[in-house]
């Protein structure tokens, strides 16, 4: 008899999704010290490159390297690698340019445009819940951007331009999350998480005739623990979800607003502002009527099935 891969252990699960969550916060902080001295290219390579080796033990640990090792849709890790590979390359640049805090923010905005492109481009139906959840999320990322568009400096302004770079990754993300919607259907995730990391580890190296730098052994040091912790980080989210259910995990991901919060603060000397802290609430209070509509519906269909099963 099979034997079920995933087991009800919540406390595990919250602690194995807030450990991820405070890892993935982490690495934007090495990436963000590096103020810009390495190319983008490069930080990209060095994020994932040096996380496939700790994926690799992950995989043959759990029994799941030959599933990790099939790619019955090529094209489709491809594609998933140059989306996915841009949003990083945007997010390194656009962490150099604005406080931590600030980008973790702007990125929450990430289910908000999934939510758009689901409609656009799978046909997927929404409701006015989700409508009204779109619309306070969009007020939220609006409340944020403004200021920066606002400043004297208009795009020619560092800041802003690192604001427009980091909404530009969030929307990337978003395009990730529709096509990883796709390639599940074909693909095991063993293999979404190997074939990315490969991918983006080659498309990145083709930045190295653009010029590479000579990195410092402090600078190789955060290069190196920059991709084993995005590996280490990626692994624990993805076991969190063996021991709970997406829903109940789902809200943990805004416990990065507090990291963002104590690491910008304690490294970089960075606060959020209020109309960072405001435009931040308004878009997870989008995002938690989502998953609060998510699970109400998840109820529904449960009584729906149990109705229908035959009386014995």
């Amino acid at each position: 008899m099979a034997t079920s891969l995933t087991s009800h252990r919540p406390l595990l699960a919250v602690g194995l999704k807030t450990s991820a969550i405070f890892l993935f916060t982490l690495l934007a902080a090495l990436i963000k010290s590096l103020d810009g001295e390495i190319p983008t290219g490069q930080a990209v390579f060095f994020r994932s490159f040096c996380a496939i080796p700790v994926i690799v033990v992950w995989l043959v640990l759990k029994g799941e390297l030959r599933h990790g090792l099939i790619a019955r849709n090529p094209m489709g890790h491809f594609w998933r690698g140059v989306l996915g590979t841009t949003a990083m390359a945007l997010t390194f640049t656009g962490l150099a340019l604005i406080p931590l805090p600030e980008a973790t923010a702007i990125g929450y905005a990430t289910p908000i445009f999934t939510i758009i492109l689901a409609s656009i481009m799978l046909g997927e139906r929404v409701r006015l819940i989700r409508i009204s959840a779109v619309a306070i999320g969009l007020l939220g990322v609006l409340i944020m951007i403004w200021p920066r568009l606002g400043t004297g400096g208009g795009l020619q302004d560092t800041a802003t331009i690192g604001a427009l770079l980091i909404l530009a990754a969030t929307c990337a993300r978003s395009f990730v999350q529709i096509h990883i919607r796709q390639l599940v259907a074909t693909d095991h995730t063993a293999a979404i998480a190997f074939y990315f990391s490969v991918t983006a580890s080659l498309l990145s190296l083709t930045t190295w005739f653009f010029g590479w730098v000579t990195p410092t052994p402090e600078q190789l040091a955060k290069l190196i623990a920059a991709g084993v912790i995005g590996g280490v980080a990626q692994i624990l989210v993805t076991s969190s979800y063996r021991f709970g259910p997406a829903s109940m995990l789902a809200p943990i991901d805004y416990a990065s607003m507090l990291f963002a919060v104590l690491i910008g603060y304690v490294w970089f000397g960075d606060w959020p502002t209020p109309v960072i802290l405001t435009g931040a609430a308004l878009v997870i209070a989008g995002n938690v009527i989502v998953v609060w509509r998510e699970h109400q519906l998840g109820l529904e269909r449960s009584k729906t099935r149990a109705l229908r099963l035959p009386k014995s």
